[in-house]
């Protein structure tokens, strides 16, 4: 197996090697050194990479991702069915972030739903600032907080 120095493997993932630096501080990939210090990772390491971009998208903190590659015995590269495994418990995650996206989509033209009273719109969607009582923020663009 070919080994990968850090500058190969940021040119494969499409990461920056500050990054790469990065998730090994975090234990999230791991490399091996050379007699010269330098180091050294396995192609393998490129499907760590790339899981672990993916799961940033879709909002997974750093702390998170460690805990879903920690799931893996002797930190080996995610296979097919861990890919499987792991991304179904990101779906409710996934299917909320649509779900504000299209209603945000959907409103964004006629209201930035914080109940500000800047837009002509708001003296008649929200008079006397009613918004305000249901906390701070766009209020209405938080598919869980019931619409009035």
């Amino acid at each position: 197996m070919t080994a990968l120095t850090i500058g190969q493997l940021s040119e494969r993932s499409g990461v920056a090697t500050s990054a790469i630096r990065f998730y090994e501080s975090r234990g999230l990939i791991s490399s091996r050194r050379t007699t010269g210090n330098q180091r050294r990772y396995a192609q393998s390491t490129l499907r760590r990479v790339a899981f672990i971009r993916t799961a940033q998208r879709i909002g997974l903190s750093l702390e998170e991702i460690g805990s879903a590659l920690a799931t893996l015995p002797d930190g080996r590269t995610p296979t097919k069915a861990d890919w499987h495994r792991l991304s179904r418990d990101w779906r409710p995650r996934l299917d909320d972030q649509i779900r504000r996206i299209e209603l945000l989509r959907d409103r964004l033209d006629s209201c930035i739903g914080c109940g500000c009273l800047s837009l002509k719109s708001c003296a008649l969607t929200n008079p006397g600032d009613d918004l305000a009582e249901r906390g701070p923020g766009a209020v209405l663009l938080d598919p869980d907080r019931k619409p009035w």
